[in-house]
């Protein structure tokens, strides 16, 4: 219903060519410089939770929107939309862990807004980022994962549905709240060494809203290749996964904050991947599955038990205001 609404509204009234692209950050051209630029409103319910809270998450998030386009992230804008009523020193301690997160990711926060709504009319609080980062010609492609092709390899760097299930349980079943830790996580620093490292990435995603599952349904859909992973090799911590079948969550839907989906070629996607664990963000990463020349435009799953079924696109929103 996402995709449909921003095709029917959105896409039909905005024509430019780069955001027909719709990748996670516009790549745009400023003279001879080429720059990756995003944007993205966050608006989590709570929003303190295990791991983090909505400011780590805000620069996180558009860090991370830069990072998997290729781009080396620089300066943040962040607009605040504050409720009436807001104790400040909540509002500090969110303040607190964006410029931390910043610090950490090396980027500048240099631009900002605060608004001030009756109350009521605001659920605590918004934040609205953007972000702009430098780009390398040579890593132009990646966002758009035009040079992606069979065999290539697909990786991701860790655990999957810790931040959609660490909000849920914090929302509302707090028994199991400690048990479970939100990954959001800047993973500028990671993909930078991988890119300055490797030459054979070819495509990269962050798996928010919509999951792992989504991510790849996104890359496959049209094209002429399909992709094919194996559910044995997805790592996902036991609480996640407990909570998941508990409440019916397939966790390849649930969103994440910390965790890129990496396509490489064969030839160096061994080397990646140890790359990728030598990093505390990336010390579970796996190769989960790989781009074929079958199925085209499809996303097939090998089960734990030897069957296959078919991942398409989230329908529906599983879990409202995770991010």
């Amino acid at each position: 219903m996402s995709h449909d609404l921003i095709r029917d509204i959105f896409m039909t009234h905005f024509h430019h060519p780069v955001l027909s692209h719709q990748t996670d950050s516009a790549v745009v051209e400023a003279g001879n410089t080429l720059l990756a630029f995003t944007t993205d409103s966050f608006v989590v319910d709570p929003v303190f939770f295990p791991g983090g809270d909505i400011g780590k998450l805000a620069i996180a998030g558009t860090v991370n929107d830069l990072a998997v386009s290729g781009a080396r992230p620089l300066y943040i804008s962040a607009s605040f939309i504050l409720e009436e009523g807001l104790p400040v020193g909540e509002l500090e301690i969110i303040v607190q862990s964006m410029a931390s997160e910043a610090a950490q990711a090396g980027v500048g926060i240099v631009a900002g807004d605060t608004k001030v709504v009756d109350k009521g009319k605001c659920d605590k609080l918004f934040i609205t980022t953007s972000g702009i980062g430098l780009l390398e010609e040579r890593h132009r492609h990646i966002s758009m994962g035009s040079q992606v092709q069979a065999g290539d390899c697909i990786l991701i760097n860790g655990t999957l549905g810790d931040h959609g299930m660490a909000v849920l349980a914090a929302r509302t079943l707090t028994d199991f709240a400690g048990s479970i830790r939100s990954d959001c996580a800047s993973l500028n620093h990671l993909i930078y060494r991988i890119l300055n490292t490797f030459s054979g990435v070819h495509f990269m995603r962050d798996a928010t809203r919509g999951g792992l599952a989504t991510v790849l349904a996104e890359l496959s859909g049209g094209k002429a290749f399909g992709v094919t992973i194996r559910e044995e090799d997805i790592p996902m911590n036991d609480p996640v996964r407990g909570l998941c079948e508990l409440l019916g969550y397939d966790p390849l839907y649930v969103a994440n904050e910390g965790k890129v989906v990496m396509v490489a070629s064969r030839r160096e996607a061994p080397a990646i991947l140890q790359e990728m664990r030598k990093d505390s963000l990336g010390q579970k990463a796996s190769m989960i599955g790989e781009v074929v020349d079958d199925h085209h435009g499809k996303v097939w799953i090998t089960t734990s038990i030897g069957g296959r079924r078919m991942l398409d696109m989230l329908a529906g929103e599983q879990l409202p205001r995770i991010c």
